[in-house]
């Protein structure tokens, strides 16, 4: 497993020449606050069309025009989208098709922790998988056939956390799985229905999963093992899928606790998910460990 370090802020691959074009169309999830709506602004600033979503639609539309109050042609919309909810995913993509047609980047941010920063509690374990794993799926397989086949590399970009990796995983059955050069979906499948049973019997803590944020950490682990699948899956038909982690960021779910804002965190994702074709790479995590600094996994 190579890893690389590398400062985003210096002269380097992820600085190279525009590629895009005010026709280049993002969906970013969970983008009325924090790490979303930072990536959607600088997306939108950058001169990328973007649909901004959001499950409250007043949080959406007065971050819609506090969007367009920005300096410059800022081109975003906003749509409602529930990621949590297989009828809000079908009607957002249903619109969405209808409205545009075409998808070139896909930003599954939005997600759900119901933990205080030092707090370990699966009660919201149910909820924490259906938004933070199975929304990204659904939504995923809802737009897969928009995505513009072209030189310019359609790529879906998951924001995760290396709560997931596998490295925190003790249960050596799963770890072995999650590792194969088989994973399956059926695989990711199993372990988490194996999680959620074990929540339900009350014997998760002895059964070696996650130990930090256990419900949370697992629905990433979800979320970056079907990303491998998705990368093998995709690597010759012009769609390109990675994950990253942006670190410990000051935004609700860490109760404005971090070592650097959303806005610091979304610059190194904007530039991560506007790679140029020939320089994007699938299947990969990137994870950010201090402000600027992301390394290759």
């Amino acid at each position: 497993m190579e890893v690389k370090e590398y400062d985003p802020f210096l002269p380097c691959p992820l600085s190279s020449a525009r590629w895009w074009t005010k026709d280049t169309v993002a969906v970013v999830t969970g983008g009325n606050k924090g790490i979303g709506f930072s990536l959607v602004r600088q997306l939108a600033e950058k001169g990328v069309t973007v649909i901004l979503t959001a499950r409250d639609v007043e949080r959406g539309y007065n971050a819609i025009k506090e969007l367009r109050n920005s300096p410059g042609d800022v081109r975003v919309h906003f749509y409602r989208l529930d990621v949590s909810d297989p009828a809000s995913i079908k009607s957002f993509a249903s619109q969405f098709e209808k409205d545009f047609g075409v998808l070139d980047i896909l930003v599954n941010n939005a997600a759900v922790s119901f933990n205080e920063i030092n707090e370990n509690s699966v009660e919201h374990a149910e909820t924490v998988i259906k938004t933070n794993y199975y929304g990204p799926k659904l939504l995923i397989q809802a737009l897969l056939p928009m995505f513009r086949r072209s030189n310019s590399a359609s790529r879906i970009l998951n924001v995760s956390s290396r709560l997931g990796s596998i490295n925190k995983m003790k249960n050596p059955r799963i770890k072995k799985m999650l590792l194969s050069e088989n994973l399956s979906e059926e695989h990711i499948e199993e372990m988490v229905n194996m999680f959620l049973e074990s929540v339900k019997k009350g014997t998760w803590k002895s059964q070696g999963w996650p130990e930090i944020w256990t419900d949370y950490a697992v629905s990433k682990l979800a979320i970056n093992a079907y990303s491998r699948v998705l990368a093998r899956r995709y690597k010759d038909r012009g769609l390109c899928v990675n994950c990253f982690c942006p670190g410990f960021t000051q935004t609700s779910m860490t109760r404005g606790k971090g070592t650097h804002t959303a806005a610091e965190a979304a610059e190194v994702g904007a530039r991560l998910a506007l790679l140029p074709p020939h320089e994007l790479p699938t299947g990969k995590f990137y994870m950010g460990f201090r402000p600027g600094i992301v390394s290759k996994l």
